[in-house]
């Protein structure tokens, strides 16, 4: 028998699209304040939502006149087959995109990563500085969603330029860098210093798929959306797309349409379980579905089911 699979995913609490922290708001504030001492502008987001999940403000409220330059970071999850489809897409609908460039932040020899810095003085020198003519020094502010490398990638391009290790702080969970920190130089001759800046959402995730996509790249922290919420939405994807690589790493026997089911044939198989006492004393044990989903996510997001492009349905 073939199993009849969803064909849109509703299940979710919408408050997620209302998610936006004070710091965020104080965060754009901080950077439109830098932007007069700012001569380009680099935007990084995820390469499996290169679509989804972009703050629109950005585009408003700070590139503006900018040279803009899209860094899609962790090109090594993302299914490159739609690159070119995408880069036409996105300069077609956001004509103040100067370049887009693919990066791999956890790989210290990605030669993308060493264009970035020459690519940013090309089009600051070709483009018009305003009241910044005449300082010796250049200046990039690196903007972006929370937890899509701004701050690996500032620490890449350090350390590929001047052989310094990282000075921005980085980790797993989003929301790390919460204020535009200090100027980071980043070159000597010429002198260039970057702004590393916190994420920033867009007030208004526009639909309940986006946040979900966004949840599913962990740009938002799992627990605000709930892990078996984001796990359900992963396993409709995977459907969706027939992809089936999850079948024998949660142990199921075929294809399922029932997160709860996946769960927990898999903790089952793993011998993960939870001790409860029961109304008469007696302990009892239950499959731990929570820290299950948990292990279904983070192998999704550690590649372990292939490269994907969340966002294909877009194109």
């Amino acid at each position: 028998m073939t199993t009849q699979f969803r064909k849109s995913f509703k299940v979710i609490d919408k408050a997620l699209l209302r998610w936006f922290p004070g710091h965020m708001g104080k965060g754009m504030k901080q950077m439109q304040q830098k932007l007069k001492s700012v001569d380009c502008i680099i935007e990084v987001h995820d390469a499996r939502i290169p679509l989804s999940g972009r703050n629109p403000d950005f585009k408003y409220s700070i590139s503006g006149l900018k040279p803009h330059i899209l860094v899609l970071n962790k090109m090594d999850l993302a299914d490159l087959n739609y690159k070119k489809i995408v880069e036409e897409k996105i300069k077609r609908e956001q004509n103040n995109i100067s370049k887009i460039i693919y990066t791999n932040c956890k790989d210290s020899l990605c030669p993308d990563i060493k264009k970035i810095v020459p690519t940013a003085l090309s089009l600051i020198k070709s483009s018009n500085r305003y009241n910044r003519s005449e300082t010796i020094d250049y200046r990039i502010m690196v903007i972006g969603v929370p937890n899509v490398g701004k701050s690996s990638l500032i620490n890449c391009i350090r350390n590929t330029v001047l052989g310094k290790k990282g000075a921005a702080h980085v980790g797993a969970v989003a929301g790390i860098t919460r204020a535009v920190q200090n100027q980071i130089k980043v070159s000597h001759d010429p002198l260039i210093y970057v702004l590393d800046t916190p994420g920033v959402l867009s007030p208004v995730i526009k639909n309940v798929e986006t946040g979900l996509k966004l949840a599913l790249c962990a740009t938002l922290q799992d627990h605000l959306v709930g892990e078996e919420v984001i796990a359900d939405y992963l396993l409709y994807w995977f459907n969706k797309h027939k992809n089936f690589e999850y079948v024998s790493y949660l142990n199921c026997n075929e294809p399922t349409d029932d997160i709860r089911i996946a769960l927990a044939k898999a903790a089952i198989h793993r011998q993960a379980s939870i001790k409860y006492r029961n109304f008469d004393g007696a302990y009892i044990y239950r499959p731990d579905m929570q820290g299950m989903a948990r292990n279904f996510l983070n192998a999704y997001r550690t590649g372990v089911f292939g490269r994907t492009l969340l966002d294909n349905d877009l194109l």
